[in-house]
């Protein structure tokens, strides 16, 4: 994986709360919400499969087998 080096303005209180959410650095605070972002076509697409996708095994059955 190679990496980039960018500069990016952001207001302070959302930097701020973003860092007390994740309790973590600027770092890892703008990395995590990049992936979010980068994620949320998935999370789409699997919310749209609610509700039509069976499965063979029962809850419980799926809890047992932990």
């Amino acid at each position: 994986m190679t990496a980039r080096k960018i500069t990016v303005e952001v207001p302070s209180d959302l930097l701020e709360k973003a860092q007390r959410a994740s309790g973590t650095g600027v770092t890892l605070t703008a990395r995590t919400g990049l992936q979010l972002v980068a994620a949320s076509g998935t999370y789409a697409r699997l919310r749209r499969l609610r509700g039509k996708v069976r499965f063979k095994r029962t809850w419980a059955e799926l809890k047992a087998d932990r």
